[in-house]
C-alpha cells in the first residue's frame, strides 16, 4: 500500500518547513533545515537532506522523480533554489544556486559553489563543475559541461511552461492521489 504522506525528518532540532500550497509526494524523504516556498513541488521518491546546511526551494519550482539535493558546511555551499525552477527527474544538485528559471535536465549533475543564472541550462546528463556559473539564458551541455550557445527568446519561453505545468501537476496531485 502506498503511503500518502512524504517522509519529513527533524535533525538536532531544525525541522523542515513546507508552504501550505507545496505539495511533496509521497516517497519523497525531506530532512532538517529545508525550506519549500509557496506552490513548489518536489516528486516521488526525491531526497533532500539539509543536514550540515541549508537547502531552499522558491515558488512554484519543481523538482522532479528521484533527484537528490545535499549541501556541504560552509556559507557558500547551501542548496539555494530560485523560483520557476525546473529540475529534471534524477538530477543530483549539490550545494549550489540555481536562480529563478534555471533548468537543470534530467541526470544533470550540478556540483559544489556552481551557479546556474536565470533562464541558463544544463541539458541532460551534463555535469556542472564545482564552481563554474551558466550565464543568464546559456545552455550548457557535457561532462564537464561547457557551453553551447545562447538560447533564443523563442526557445526559452518552451522552457518556461515548465514550471506552471507542473504546479497544476502538484494541484491534480494533491486532490486526486489516492492510496490503494
Amino acid at each position: 500500500m502506498l503511503d500518502t504522506k512524504p517522509a519529513l525528518f527533524e535533525l538536532d532540532g531544525v525541522r523542515p518547513e513546507i508552504h501550505k500550497t507545496a505539495w511533496v509526494a509521497p516517497g519523497a524523504v525531506v530532512i532538517g533545515a529545508v525550506s519549500v516556498a509557496e506552490g513548489a513541488n518536489i516528486w516521488f521518491n526525491c531526497t533532500l537532506r539539509a543536514d550540515t546546511n541549508t537547502i531552499a526551494i522558491g515558488a512554484r519550482t519543481n523538482i522532479q522523480d528521484g533527484t537528490v539535493i545535499h549541501v556541504n558546511a560552509g556559507a557558500e555551499f547551501a542548496a539555494r533554489i530560485g523560483a520557476d525552477v525546473t529540475v529534471g527527474h534524477a538530477a543530483i544538485v549539490h550545494a549550489c544556486t540555481l536562480h529563478d528559471r534555471a533548468f537543470v535536465a534530467m541526470g544533470a549533475i550540478v556540483l559544489d559553489g556552481a551557479v546556474i543564472e536565470e533562464g541558463g541550462m544544463l541539458a541532460a546528463h551534463s555535469t556542472l563543475q564545482p564552481g563554474k556559473r551558466i550565464g543568464r539564458n546559456e545552455l550548457w551541455m557535457g561532462t564537464p559541461a561547457r557551453l553551447m550557445r545562447v538560447m533564443s527568446d523563442a526557445e526559452r519561453a518552451l522552457h518556461d511552461q515548465i514550471a506552471p505545468h507542473y504546479a497544476a501537476q502538484a494541484v491534480r496531485f494533491r486532490q486526486g492521489l489516492k492510496a490503494l
